[in-house]
Formats: structure tokens, C-alpha cells, sequence
């Protein structure tokens, strides 16, 4: 049986009475949730300490308040998070449940490499399998010289790489083969038309957005959160917003490089277990990418994700001083 309210707080409805549900769409205090039969329903949540997210399975009642049709009372626990770091430098989940990322780029805007990175290190920290998707296939002659070179280097460390545009069916069908057996997230820039590509991987994706639409009360659809659909071939896929920039909260220093596939593998072979790459005697890491085997600019997505590490890594000690004065921060890392 379900507990799912804190001791003394009141309860909507009995436990008993309790439906399973994920949420498909979240839209602050008002998030929509597919029932065991499929159906979507507009629902409020319960209390002010839930904050669910796309992806997320939730316990809820069928009761009418403010408008919707249901109330949220406990989120269940995940099996995996995406998040990012909000302007305060906080925290903010993006989706949950997740098995596969797609980073999106496109030769117009042009590529930041540098966010790509941060996707597909935010994915093996969360234990996610991740490709690689270059959409507007049609303009690469826009693109930069380095564009084949970077796509090929992500080849070459494992990463799928899938190449579509609007104008011609096949990279969708492989793109649609890639995603058939996941939980799948897209993500990148602003304008790399992800929402292009949802459009295009499900006929009549429009009736789901007027359907989320209607379920919110937000009028005209815009991808302002993240929402979940059904695949027609398997799989489901969320279409997140856009962005200018991204940065994945990071894990402790010592674990960045676990980000990185080429780097994690040559880190094996540093001369100091606890290397950070950063120009110590004996870095293997350093010496793969004097010889051009690790491309300099990924080093640099490394580097500058160590950084932020460092940051955060601080301001935990920090806490911890705050809240327990006198009690040693513990080791700290070259």
C-alpha cells in the first residue's frame, strides 16, 4: 500500500484509491498525465514539495481542483534524471526515466560543439546510451569545414550518427530505428529543428499537441516544456526546448572525465591514478592529445566541465562548513 503524504498532512483521497500515471508534460503547478489506458488528463499537484517532470510515474486521484481533473499526489522514484544548471547555478531536472539521448545539431545555426559535448557527458553520467543526430542535412554546405571531422569523431567513439533533413525520407527511418527501443530525449540548440523531426517521426503529431494543449488550458502549443509521445515503430520520444546554452550539474571532479569516452579510456594509463588531466607528470590523457588522437577542442569541453566541477565541489564543502563549523572539509583534488 502507498504512504504517499508526509505524517499530519491531509490526504485528497485514501491510498487505496490511488491511480499509477506518468506525466507527459509539465507546466509548473499543472502537469498532464497518461493513464494506464493511454488517456491524458490536465491535473494539479498536491502539496507544494512535488515537483515532477517529464517522464516522471506518479501516484494520483481523479479530483476536480482548479480546473483540472485530477491532482498529483506522489511522484515514484526514477530510474535515471536529466537535469541542468538554471541561472543561479542550481540544479533544475529536465526529464526522468530516460534510456537514450539525441543531441540535435544542424549547419544552420551553426554547430556549438561545445553544448553537444555537454549532452553526451550529462548522458553517460546518467547512465544513458546517447547518439548523435545532424539535421538540415541539405545545408551542410553552409556548415563549417570541421563539420565531418567532428561528426566522424563522435563515430569513432561509439556514438550513433544520423544524418536527416525534411526533404528526404531515409535519415528519418534510420532516425526512427535508432529511437524504436528507448525512452528517448531530444535535445541541442534552439532553430536545429527538433520539433521539425517529432513532426516528421509521427504523422499527426499536431492532434497530441492540441491534445496537451487542451489538457493545460495553454492555448497555442509552443515548445516551452518538455513533452512525451508515442512513437509509431516503438519507443517514445520527448521534445525538449531549445537552448542558447547548457551545462549538466557535474559530478565530483574525479568523475568528469567518466563524461568523455576517449578520455576516460586513455586516462587508464596516467601515471597517477587520481590524475585530472590538467598537466600532470605522466598524463596519458595530455600525451593522446599532443598527438592528435584527442581532438584539442574536446579536451577543452573537458577542461572547462572540470572547472565547473571544482566550483561546485567547493560550494559543497562550504555547506558543509557552514552546518557543521569546525569539522574538516575533507581532501581535495589537484
Amino acid at each position: 500500500m502507498r504512504n504517499p503524504h508526509s505524517p499530519g498532512k491531509p490526504s485528497p483521497q485514501s491510498a487505496e484509491s490511488l491511480l499509477d500515471g506518468r506525466v507527459v508534460a509539465s507546466h509548473g503547478r499543472h502537469v498532464v498525465v497518461e493513464d494506464a489506458e493511454g488517456i491524458r488528463h490536465g491535473c494539479r499537484l498536491f502539496g507544494r514539495r512535488l515537483s515532477p517532470v517529464c517522464g516522471d510515474r506518479v501516484a494520483w486521484s481523479l479530483e476536480a481542483a482548479e480546473g483540472a481533473t485530477g491532482m498529483v499526489v506522489e511522484v515514484q522514484p526514477r530510474d535515471t534524471t536529466l537535469s541542468r544548471c538554471n541561472l543561479r547555478g542550481e540544479p533544475e531536472d529536465i526529464a526522468a526515466n530516460l534510456t537514450h539521448l539525441v543531441a540535435v545539431l544542424a549547419p544552420v545555426p551553426a554547430p556549438d560543439f561545445s553544448i553537444c559535448d555537454r549532452y553526451l557527458a550529462a548522458a553517460e553520467w546518467a547512465g544513458l546510451s546517447a547518439g548523435v543526430v545532424l539535421n538540415k542535412a541539405d545545408l551542410r554546405a553552409r556548415a563549417g569545414a570541421g563539420l565531418d571531422a567532428e561528426l566522424a569523431h563522435y563515430a569513432t567513439l561509439g556514438y550513433a550518427v544520423v544524418e536527416t533533413s525534411k526533404v528526404g525520407a531515409e535519415g528519418i527511418a534510420r532516425l526512427a530505428t535508432l529511437l524504436a527501443a528507448h525512452t528517448s530525449v531530444l535535445v541541442g540548440q534552439s532553430g536545429v529543428g527538433k520539433s521539425s523531426l517529432t513532426n516528421l517521426l509521427i504523422p499527426g503529431v499536431e492532434a497530441a499537441v492540441n491534445e496537451v494543449s487542451r489538457a493545460t488550458e495553454e492555448g497555442k502549443h509552443t515548445t516551452t516544456a518538455s513533452t512525451l509521445y508515442h512513437l509509431p515503430h516503438g519507443g517514445e520520444l520527448i521534445d525538449s526546448p531549445g537552448v542558447r546554452d547548457f551545462s549538466p550539474p557535474p559530478p565530483e571532479p574525479r568523475h568528469v572525465a567518466g563524461g568523455f569516452r576517449e578520455i576516460a579510456a586513455a586516462g587508464h594509463d596516467c601515471r597517477f591514478a587520481d590524475c585530472l588531466h590538467t598537466g600532470e607528470p605522466g598524463c596519458a590523457v595530455a600525451a593522446e592529445a599532443a598527438a592528435g588522437r584527442i581532438p584539442q577542442r574536446r579536451l577543452g569541453s573537458y577542461l572547462r566541465l572540470l572547472d565547473l566541477a571544482r566550483q561546485f565541489d567547493e560550494q559543497r564543502r562550504s555547506t558543509t562548513r557552514k552546518v557543521s563549523p569546525g569539522r574538516p572539509g575533507g581532501s581535495r583534488h589537484r
